[in-house]
């Protein structure tokens, strides 16, 4: 990797970048080797543009995370903070000649605190093995993308990720207690708190939370845990139209149930998990919902829920048998995205979240701009939260294809947005919902998150070209 590094192409301006990198950074963790460094060009967003960077860093101390940021800022070196990039906005593709600050090397548990019921972890910590660590201690993280075997804690932060069981323990922002960020000139500043209260000045915590790398890298973070709750059992209704299932779950939401997941598949992201993984999915089904509980008495829950869905008109209503049945289940909702993206080659993937009462709503409206524009379009959904995952699968090398699911994608934003909704629960804006940002939250919002953005990064170095 060194000859690579030495023998890579270098201009006056590279050279010199690099040289300065070097007096602060071990030779291994700065890469310029162009067929190296393309491959952290891109996240996993379709239809977002990227450029070549100019040097991939991948530090391991904060130190030298700021000796990246205080280089960066002598020289007017834009940054694109990385995770895993597992991304789905183009929130982590890098800019022209930037420098690429992957974080994956700074993947540390420093501390687990039962007693405070804390995590501090480093941004390259990956979701699962945090998971698994505070288990040990008779805690949980809640927070659980679909991507929790790949995807960092920092990657997390950066967009606010949310997961299956959001409806009852909520997203990554309600678990972030404080931060430690290097700002844009390599300045270390530390946010929040380690106690379960606080309220001192402005919640800066919460500003980094979701900014996408705008304002900050995050180099560590303190998490609130949880106790481990009791293996949760799952029931699996059948209904004949999405409709019914979007019914279904208005009325366990509107009984004060507190499933700890409520998931939807529609019938084409059914056969999609079946073609792939052969589940054994009902396909007979126009829509398959997913409830579960980790209550002391989970069968008394799911029986309760089992009614309400039968009510609602569910076909078929199977709870779980055991522990290992609903781990089956939840890892065909799991598989849903790589499934239909198996469909067509490329899926768009969009992320809007509505009212849980429109939920019914948002689903006709996808398959009316699926027959509209002779598409694919399947849907999985976060159904307890209202947050939806209508997926465009597409031929990218068909340009007419590929036409017709940008379009479709734009339809469906526009579509939550006339149903009460936001562009992105979960996903965050990167590249490919900077338009929709700006009509999500009008001109003055726009103002105000260009004024913040400047307080923090006057020179507009941190991931420039992302939300505005």
């Amino acid at each position: 990797m060194i000859m690579s590094r030495i023998e890579a192409p270098r201009d006056e301006a590279t050279g010199n970048l690099v040289d300065l990198l070097l007096s602060g950074l071990p030779p291994e963790a700065v890469l310029t080797d162009p067929d190296v460094t393309a491959s952290y060009a891109n996240d996993m967003a379709s239809f977002c543009e990227a450029g070549a960077p100019a040097v991939v860093v991948l530090p391991r101390t904060v130190e030298q995370v700021q000796h990246v940021m205080r280089t960066a800022t002598e020289l007017r070196v834009p940054v694109v903070p990385q995770g895993a990039r597992t991304g789905l906005s183009g929130g982590a593709n890098a800019s022209e000649g930037c420098v690429v600050l992957s974080l994956t090397k700074m993947d540390r548990i420093l501390e687990v605190n039962p007693v405070d019921r804390i995590a501090v972890v480093e941004p390259g910590v990956v979701n699962a093995a945090l998971s698994r660590a505070v288990g040990e201690h008779g805690l949980a993280y809640p927070p659980d993308p679909s991507s929790w075997e790949m995807c960092t804690i920092g990657g997390n932060i950066g967009t606010a990720s949310g997961g299956l069981c959001c409806v009852k323990y909520g997203v990554t922002a309600e678990y972030v207690l404080g931060l430690d960020v290097v700002l844009a000139d390599g300045r270390l500043m530390s946010t929040g708190r380690r106690t379960a209260k606080g309220v001192a000045g402005y919640d800066l915590t919460r500003l980094f939370v979701g900014s996408e790398g705008s304002l900050g890298i995050v180099v560590r973070a303190v998490l609130a845990l949880r106790p481990r709750p009791p293996q949760q059992l799952v029931l699996a209704a059948e209904f004949a139209s999405a409709a019914a299932a979007c019914d279904a779950v208005c009325r366990i939401m509107a009984g004060g149930h507190v499933p700890s997941l409520l998931e939807l598949m529609d019938r084409t992201t059914v056969k999609a998990v079946n073609d792939l993984g052969n589940m054994g999915l009902p396909e007979t089904t126009e829509a398959l919902l997913l409830a579960a509980f980790d209550t002391p008495d989970p069968t008394a829950d799911l029986a309760a829920v089992a009614e309400l869905c039968e009510a609602a008109g569910a076909t078929q209503v199977v709870p779980a048998d055991d522990a290992a049945e609903s781990e089956l289940l939840l890892q065909a909702r799991r598989m849903s995205l790589t499934a239909l993206e198996a469909v067509k080659g490329t899926t768009m993937i969009d992320d809007v979240c509505v009212p849980r009462s429109r939920l019914g709503d948002m689903l006709d409206g996808v398959e009316r701009i699926a027959e509209k524009y002779d598409l694919t379009i399947g849907v999985c959904a976060h159904a307890g939260d209202g947050n939806t995952h209508p997926t465009v699968c597409f031929d990218a090398t068909d340009p007419d294809e590929s036409r017709r699911a940008r379009e479709s994608f734009d339809e469906i934003m526009a579509l939550g947005l006339e149903l009460g909704g936001t562009i992105t629960g979960e996903h965050g804006v990167g590249i490919l919902k900077k338009e929709w940002l700006a009509r999500e939250i009008g001109p003055v919002g726009m103002e105000m998150q260009r004024a913040v953005k400047a307080v923090f990064d006057p020179l507009g170095i941190l991931n420039p070209g992302k939300l505005f």
